[in-house]
C-alpha cells in the first residue's frame, strides 16, 4: 500500500490484526457487554424504538430478538439470533442500525456514464433483477468506494448499495439487486468487513446450489454433529428436544470457504399448530461457526413465520400449500438418509485474528478468479460503529429487498449447464 497516500488508507487496515474477544457462535472483536454498552446509546439515533426477545413464541429455544424502526425507509422490523440471548439481541440492534446505514448514505454522489469514469466496477458483473441491458453508456449515480486488496479509490452504482426504497424510481432504474447482502456492522470495520464477505460468499454459494439437481443436493447432506464443537452440539440438543428434525448440507462452492445451509422441520406436524419448514445459512473461515449461523438463523427463520412481524411477510406466506409438500419432501429425505451420514470434509481455518481471516478470505476470492472487492464505507460521523457495504463483481445475488429474484449471471449459468 505505499503508492496510497495515508489519507486515503481504508479503515479496516488500522484494526490490524484484530484479536477475537467473543468466539462463542460467532467470532467478534469486542466482548458482548461491551459491544452492548457501545451500540445501546445509538439505538435511538438510529430510530430503533425498541427490542423484544421472542424465543418463547416457538418451542426451540434458540434465542431470537427483533428490533423495531417505525420510520425506516425498507425493512421496520429486523431480526437477531445468537448462542445466548445477549448474543441475539446485539445482533438484531445491528442489523437495525446496517439497515438504518444502508437507507440513508450522506457520501458524495456523481451522475456519469460507466465510460466517463477512471476507476469504476462495471455494474453489467453486480447482480441484477432485470435482464435490461447495463452498459457502458447507461447514465447511472456512483459513488466512491476502496478495494480491499490495495485501498485504491473505485466507483460503485449508487443503486447497488443503497437501500432507501422512498426514492424516485429514476435514482433507482438500472435493475441492480438492492439489498442488505454484504452490509454489515461490527466493534472495528475490520470485523464489518469480514462479516460482509462471508455474507456475499454465502448468498452466491446458495443461489449456485439452488440450481444443482436434487439428487446432487440431497448429496451435499452432512452429519450435524461432526464438526466437534460444543456450541453446535447445544443447538442440535435444542432442535431435538422440540421434535424439530435438522438437516445440514454442506454448499460451499469454488471459492473454498466453508458456507452451510440448515434446514429444518417438525418430526410430527400438529395439524392445529401447522409451522413450515425453516431454512438458514451461514459462511465463515470455520466450519463450526458456518454450522452455528445456519443453525440459528432456521430458528430465526421459523420465529419469522411464527411472530408474523417482518414487514416483508405476505399473505402468500402463509397459506400452506407449497409449505405443506416441502414438508413433507424434506421429512422424507430425513428418514431414508444414511444413519453414517459424511462428517464435514471441506476447506476451511481457525485463524487467531480477524485479519489472517480478512487475507484468507480474499486469497480463495482471488483464486476463483474474482480479484476485485470493494467496499463502500458509510460509517456516520460522531456514531464510531464501522458500517460498510462490501460489493464483489461476479457474484451471484439472491432476492432482493424487494422480492424481486436476481437475474443468473455466469457463474449460475455455468452451474445450471453442468
Amino acid at each position: 500500500m505505499s503508492d496510497v497516500p495515508l489519507s486515503a488508507v481504508p479503515p479496516w487496515t488500522a484494526d490490524r490484526p484484530g484479536p477475537k474477544a467473543l468466539r462463542s457462535g460467532t467470532h467478534r472483536a469486542a466482548a458482548l457487554d461491551d459491544t452492548w454498552a457501545r451500540i445501546r446509546p445509538l439505538l435511538p439515533v438510529f430510530g430503533v424504538t425498541r427490542l423484544a426477545d421472542i424465543t418463547g413464541l416457538d418451542t426451540i429455544g434458540v434465542p431470537v430478538t427483533t428490533a423495531y424502526r417505525p420510520n425506516s425507509r425498507s425493512l421496520a422490523v429486523s431480526q437477531g439470533k445468537g448462542v445466548t440471548r445477549r448474543a441475539s439481541r446485539v445482533s438484531a440492534a445491528m442489523e437495525a442500525i446496517e439497515h438504518a446505514h444502508g437507507e440513508r448514505i450522506d457520501l458524495p454522489l456523481r451522475l456519469a456514464r460507466y465510460a466517463e469514469l477512471p476507476s469504476p466496477v462495471e455494474p453489467w458483473r453486480l447482480p441484477r433483477t432485470q435482464a435490461q441491458t447495463v452498459d457502458e453508456h447507461t447514465p447511472l449515480l456512483w459513488l466512491e468506494g476502496r478495494s480491499l486488496y490495495d485501498g485504491a479509490p473505485v466507483d460503485v452504482p449508487f443503486e447497488a448499495v443503497s437501500i432507501d426504497f422512498t426514492l424516485p424510481r429514476g435514482l433507482t432504474a438500472a435493475g441492480l439487486c438492492r439489498d442488505s447482502n454484504g452490509l454489515a456492522g461490527g466493534n472495528t470495520a475490520l470485523e464489518a468487513v469480514v462479516h460482509a464477505l462471508c455474507e456475499a460468499i454465502e448468498r452466491d454459494a446458495f443461489a449456485l446450489w439452488e440450481l444443482r439437481p436434487p439428487g446432487r443436493q440431497a448429496a451435499d447432506a452432512i452429519a450435524p454433529r461432526s464438526f466437534g464443537d460444543p456450541d453446535v452440539d447445544r443447538l442440535l440438543d435444542r432442535f431435538e428436544a422440540a421434535g424439530v428434525e435438522t438437516a445440514l448440507f454442506d454448499i460451499t462452492s469454488d471459492i473454498a470457504v466453508p458456507a452451510m445451509l440448515c434446514q429444518i422441520v417438525e418430526a410430527d406436524p400438529d395439524p392445529f399448530r401447522p409451522l413450515p419448514p425453516a431454512a438458514g445459512l451461514g459462511c465463515h473461515p470455520h466450519p463450526a461457526v458456518a454450522a452455528a449461523r445456519a443453525l440459528t438463523e432456521a430458528a430465526q427463520s421459523r420465529l419469522i413465520a411464527v411472530s408474523g412481524a417482518r414487514d416483508d411477510l405476505t399473505r402468500d406466506a402463509y397459506h400452506g400449500a407449497d409449505d405443506l409438500a416441502a414438508g413433507t419432501a424434506l421429512r422424507d429425505l430425513l428418514r431414508t438418509r444414511d444413519p453414517a451420514a459424511r462428517p464435514y470434509g471441506g476447506p476451511g481455518a481457525d485463524h487467531g485474528t480477524l485479519g489472517a481471516d480478512l487475507d484468507w478470505l480474499l486469497d480463495r476470492l482471488a483464486a476463483a478468479g474474482l480479484p476485485e472487492v470493494v467496499a463502500v464505507d458509510l460509517t456516520r460521523p460522531g456514531a464510531g460503529l464501522p458500517v460498510l457495504k462490501v460489493l464483489v463483481p461476479g457474484l451471484e445475488g439472491a432476492a432482493a429487498l424487494s422480492g424481486a429474484a436476481a437475474v443468473p449471471g455466469p457463474r449460475a449459468r455455468e452451474t445450471a449447464d453442468v
